[in-house]
């Protein structure tokens, strides 16, 4: 009983540290009331059931709050992050990933067939780009933004009609990916790494922005990616195709649901960069391979940017974490107050605020 109402109490503090962003009182028990509605054992968590859950006679209040009313989703989305950087602490990783909301119809702000993991396929769904922030003290989501095609930036009638703003102009998911890190990184997030999957990984004008603010990474590439030196072009699957048998290693990256994550892994530094690269240098490139036990056939690439003093075993943990981000997304959209939709573009940030409480709060 201490324990859970230790967790009221933190509940109540991060009420406390949003509530201002409120103007009125009952747009701030309305906003406590939905996300305690998102964090209990409710079904489908839509705004009837989460009305019900309340004692409220209808949704009317609860929609009017993601829908109508006037709050700052951007100035609560950065009181979380202050609170998840002070309870998760310093040295983490921050993560990025995209994720599909299913949809049926076509108004909802940036629904278009497009390709999403979600169901492997392309369908009828919005995109949104999260960032995570993860430590071993838990993980949480810190950042979000919607993905617009073309279709929708180039018609500013339908924009109009689902309240996009006039000035959102077209941004590939990589330039929203980017914004997301300079946002976090000004804000001081303490992060110490990046993990993204081979979506953001390949471009290396992402890579290069996280060299500049001196942040390590492990991100994954495709197995075409090519390797430069003043020696030659390779794929990067050709260079790991080379290595002894002797270079893996079997090491875990991390815990899953059913234990430790435990691969083959096999690493091997770059050239410096004399161009980029200070003398002496504070870091090392590196390219990474994960290969599946149990099937040698998986395998995955990644190219790496540590401090000189990581080896192998802290890229293999930086590059597990990175599932952590998973576990935030599929929160989400369990969801049926979408972090992407209402209000319009960037949505209100209310939807995911529950799912960024820190695990174990």
């Amino acid at each position: 009983m201490a324990e859970v109402e230790g967790w009221a109490a933190e509940l109540e503090s991060v009420f406390a540290r949003v509530g201002r962003r409120f103007g009125r009182a009952d747009l701030r028990w309305r906003m406590r009331v939905c996300v305690r509605g998102l964090l209990a054992p409710v079904g489908r968590k839509n705004g009837w059931q989460l009305a019900e859950c309340a004692g409220h006679r209808d949704p009317a209040g609860l929609q009017h709050l993601l829908n109508g009313a006037r709050w700052d989703a951007d100035a609560v989305r950065d009181d979380v992050r202050v609170y998840v950087g002070e309870r998760l602490g310093p040295g983490g990783v921050l993560i990025i990933d995209d994720t599909g909301f299913i949809k049926k119809g076509t108004t909802s702000a940036g629904v278009s067939r497009q390709y999403t993991g979600t169901s492997g396929k392309i369908d009828n769904c919005q995109i949104g780009v999260f960032a995570a922030y993860a430590t071993a003290l838990g993980r949480a989501l810190v950042d979000r933004d919607h993905y617009l095609p073309k279709s929708w930036t180039q018609d500013r009638e339908r924009c109009h009609q689902a309240k996009v703003s006039d000035d959102r102009a077209f941004a590939t998911k990589g330039e929203l990916a980017k914004a997301m890190v300079r946002r976090c990184l000004a804000a001081g997030l303490p992060a110490s790494w990046m993990a993204a999957d081979e979506a953001y990984g390949q471009d290396w004008s992402f890579r290069r922005l996280l060299e500049q603010h001196g942040l390590g990474y492990v991100v994954a590439v495709p197995k075409s990616q090519q390797i430069k030196s003043l020696a030659g072009v390779w794929r990067i699957d050709e260079l790991i195709a080379e290595a002894p048998a002797d270079a893996w290693q079997t090491i875990s990256c991390g815990d899953g649901a059913k234990g430790p994550r435990v691969y083959d892994w096999a690493a091997a530094k770059l050239p410096f960069n004399l161009i980029f690269d200070p003398d002496p240098p504070t870091h090392h490139r590196w390219v990474l391979t994960r290969r599946s036990l149990s099937d040698p056939s998986e395998i995955a690439y990644y190219l790496a940017y540590a401090p000189v003093d990581a080896g192998i075993s802290e890229l293999a943990r930086v590059a597990g974490s990175r599932w952590a981000i998973e576990e935030c997304l599929c929160a989400t959209r369990r969801s049926a107050v979408s972090p992407v939709q209402p209000g319009g573009i960037g949505g209100r940030f209310l939807g995911s605020m529950a799912y960024l409480m820190p695990k174990g709060l």
